[in-house]
């Protein structure tokens, strides 16, 4: 079994749970708050959707200790296009408590970063203060999905729809994504390879289409060769939960958008 299949497990014994329980259905939430899906188009460099991460099962412990509100302003003062907030408790020692201590904290989009499989949990999520939802191909079946995926935006929320692989990938233009994550990281091995995202970009030809490299970027280099892909966002966490200075990297990662014609994927 893969450390997803793991996951999976646990999170169907969490939304058994979940079921049995009453939860605050009033969300915590801003009407300003902007659509990353627009935001991040009209921008002329990378955008950063900078990662609020304790631990990890690839990496183990990052930072048990971090306040989500301090990072979380010190993302928003940096100029993230969106913060998001790793909310499983067993395997990466987050909670949706956190996400609505950040909601309350800043203007910026939220990403609940979770394994959602249920609408129970995208309900909780827009009650926690989430605007964005991660929904990942591999966890379910395209039908599923296309039910989720629905199902979220019915609620008002975006969807950050993940993919590691070709065929993960025509799953989502299928679905006509909105925005489209490519993680860099095979979910079997838990190797990186940046190439990754150029390989599946090349697939989207929608211009519409928003896509977030995800996994492994720690340069400014590597933040350019993303932009060269198509890249138009960048999703990071132990990067930024372990630097001593954040504004300077920040800065480097800022890097201008390939746009247009330019761009190798479209």
């Amino acid at each position: 079994m893969t450390i997803l299949d793991n996951i999976l497990q646990q999170k169907e014994k969490e939304i058994a749970q979940l079921k049995t329980q009453s939860f605050d259905n009033t969300s915590v939430e801003r009407n300003d708050v902007a659509k990353v899906a627009q935001s991040f188009k009209q921008t002329e460099q990378m955008n950063v959707i900078a990662e609020i991460k304790r631990s990890s099962p690839s990496k183990g412990d990052i930072d048990l200790g971090v306040d989500p509100v301090k990072q979380a302003k010190l993302y928003e003062a940096c100029g993230a296009g969106a913060i998001s907030v790793l909310t499983d408790e067993t395997f990466f020692n987050g909670s949706t408590y956190d996400l609505t201590a950040v909601r309350e904290a800043v203007d910026l989009p939220i990403l609940c970063k979770d394994f959602v499989i249920d609408t129970i949990q995208i309900d909780r999520a827009k009650a926690a203060g989430a605007s964005i939802i991660l929904l990942i191909v591999a966890a379910m079946s395209p039908s599923k999905l296309k039910t989720l995926y629905n199902y979220a935006y019915e609620q008002g929320l975006e969807v950050l729809c993940e993919v590691h692989n070709e065929q993960e990938m025509k799953t989502a233009i299928e679905l006509d994504a909105a925005i489209i994550g490519i993680n860099n990281r095979n979910l079997k091995t838990f190797d990186v390879d940046l190439t990754t995202t150029e390989r599946l970009a090349s697939m989207v030809t929608n211009p519409d289409t928003v896509l977030v490299s995800e996994s492994g970027i720690r340069t400014r280099d590597d933040v350019l060769q993303l932009a060269a892909s198509g890249a138009e966002g960048i999703l990071v966490g132990e990067t930024l939960m372990r630097s001593e200075n954040a504004p300077a990297l920040f800065n480097d990662f800022k890097v201008p958008l390939v746009k247009g014609e330019q761009s190798n994927a479209r």
